[in-house]
């Protein structure tokens, strides 16, 4: 999902309080004594330009719309899940939701949130890919529209791999896994005591793991004829996990002091040349241009491939309506507004993300080499949906397994088989839970 929890978690308790106060008349999409339909559309853009670019495009629907008025409201990323079952069990949900793909599995078989199938436009359906569409396929409905999403990019020290002679992948040719782990070492060679060629920030392992893992084959979650899923570790799943695991504890080219780290806590030591590369979200970009020091010259590289290329996992922000909203027709219309090719483009320049729309991803202004925008739409053609995006009972092994399984293996606490029994014998314990008939 999305980070800079602190700001989040500095604005949650306001979420619960729009939330509440926008609601305090009854439920949402209200039509007045004027015969005005009013939609209430909660936002967790936090960035001040995305923030911008969704209350303009607010402003210009109610301008245009004077019989449905949009109200914005601003919500937080932080204990949003929480915070939106609350206002779904009380009956007040806002009409438009604001959420991520990874979150959406409870809500929508919950019923919680409209089937949009008659809902969207032709024109809508047919400008997202059909591989997104599936992030937010819940059984037999569709349940938000995947716009946003943030593939994992490698953000390098541009002096460093220059002075050492490394050879600079491209989304064309990519280092391999292998090749990956080679650079590294020569980096950290060069760099000397106390450097390292790579800081993973891993405070939050499982979804890095997980979607990197697809590059090398891994999937870990298989669905099955009867449509159970079941967890396996092959050789593909070993191949991240492996590599992140050897960086640190065997070749000694990745920081241990960072395994427990967000991405913002890399930043102060990747601009002081501790560390020449960083795995990071591809809008941690704007924390770059923002903090770091004058002169400092930095480039995006795509991230290692393996047997499936360059394929990664993401779980795509999105928008929902409410089952429970009376005018979902009506707040259809506003989202085929807010996600017109261009309006997309302003929305993903805001956020630093890229948009799932083909014909926004094909915007000139998302293919300029200036801050790695046009390495990360490449990268963009080769996204799919995170492994566990629709698997019921996937928060709970996330938190209860997943999570320390991951995080004792990379600190070289447990080993491989270990991890793989953890993930695999406890996980499918957790999943049967959920998958009872």
């Amino acid at each position: 999902m999305r980070r800079l929890t602190t700001l989040a978690g500095a604005v949650a308790a306001v979420l619960v309080l729009l939330l509440a106060g926008c609601t305090a008349g009854g439920t949402g999409g209200e039509r007045g004594a004027d015969g005005v339909v009013r939609l209430r559309f909660l936002s967790l853009a936090w960035q001040k330009e995305s923030v911008d670019a969704n209350r303009e495009l607010v402003a210009e629907w109610n301008a245009a719309h004077p019989r449905v008025q949009v109200d914005y409201v601003q919500g937080s990323w932080d204990s949003v899940h929480d915070q939106l079952l609350t206002s779904f069990e009380g009956g007040e949900a806002p009409d438009l939701i604001h959420d991520a793909s990874d979150d959406l599995a409870d809500f929508a078989y919950g019923g919680y949130l409209a089937d949009l199938r008659p809902l969207l436009s032709e024109r809508l359906r047919a400008d997202i890919p059909a591989h997104s569409w599936r992030t937010t396929t819940f059984g037999d409905g569709i349940h938000g529209v995947p716009f946003l999403q943030e593939p994992r990019m490698i953000m390098a020290n541009r002096k460093i791999l220059v002075e050492a002679g490394v050879r600079i992948p491209t989304p064309e040719k990519p280092w391999s896994w292998e090749e990956f782990r080679s650079v590294a070492r020569d980096l950290t060679a060069r760099m000397g005591r106390g450097r390292y060629a790579v800081a993973w920030p891993l405070k939050e392992p499982v979804s890095v793991s997980l979607n990197l893992g697809l590059s090398a084959g891994g999937r870990l979650f298989h669905r099955e004829a009867d449509g159970k899923v079941t967890l396996r570790f092959e050789d593909g799943d070993a191949v991240v996990p492996g590599t992140i695991r050897a960086m640190v504890d065997t070749d000694r080219t990745a920081s241990r002091a960072t395994l427990g780290s967000g991405g913002s806590d890399t930043l102060p030591g990747f601009f002081g040349g501790k560390y020449a590369m960083v795995p990071l979200g591809f809008s941690y970009r704007q924390q770059i241009v923002q903090q770091a020091p004058k002169g400092f010259d930095w480039m995006v590289l795509p991230p290692p491939a393996g047997a499936g290329g360059l394929a990664q996992g993401v779980s795509p922000q999105t928008l929902s309506i409410a089952e429970e909203s009376p005018h979902k027709k009506e707040a259809a219309a506003f989202l085929d507004f807010l996600l017109q090719p261009q309006a997309t483009v302003r929305l993903a320049l805001g956020d630093w993300m890229l948009p799932t729309s083909t014909t926004a991803l094909a915007d000139p202004v998302l293919h300029t080499p200036r801050f790695g925008w046009a390495t990360g739409a490449a990268v963009a053609r080769q996204l799919r949906p995170a492994p566990a995006q629709s698997v019921r009972g996937y928060p709970e092994w996330k938190d209860k397994v997943a999570t320390p399984a991951f995080q004792e293996y990379y600190s070289g606490a447990i080993g491989d088989e270990e991890l793989r029994r953890r993930l695999v014998e406890d996980g499918n314990r957790v999943l049967a839970r959920y998958q009872r008939d």
